[in-house]
């Protein structure tokens, strides 16, 4: 006995659906079972992704983590750094903290 089906109801325009026919013509499926495969292969390819990248991603996570709690300004600077060294230093340091050299942080409000 076969497995229960469950229908989902796409919207794309005319020149998709017809492209997407032609293709599961030509590989010898109905259009159903063409996009499942091919969802199912993306599905199947994102997973993969992600797996190899997830210890990345944790990385990534902690050191975003860890430079939150480091303070926004070097406490302390040097006496001994010119001026010139303590833009680098305050230049690097906002680039720890995530920031363009025109100040703004990536993927935030200007």
């Amino acid at each position: 006995m076969g497995m229960a089906k469950t229908r989902i109801s796409i919207s794309l325009d005319q020149a998709q659906a017809e492209r997407i026919r032609q293709h599961a013509e030509r590989a010898g499926m109905d259009v159903s079972a063409y996009l499942v495969h091919a969802a199912t292969r993306q599905m199947a390819e994102s997973d993969a992704i992600e797996e190899q990248f997830a210890a990345v991603d944790a990385l990534i996570a902690q050191a975003e983590q860890e430079a939150g709690a480091l303070p926004e300004e070097a406490a302390g600077v040097s006496a001994d750094l010119t001026e010139q060294e303590r833009r680098e230093v305050a230049e690097a340091l906002g680039l720890v903290h995530g920031r363009d050299r025109q100040g703004h942080r990536p993927g935030h409000a200007a």
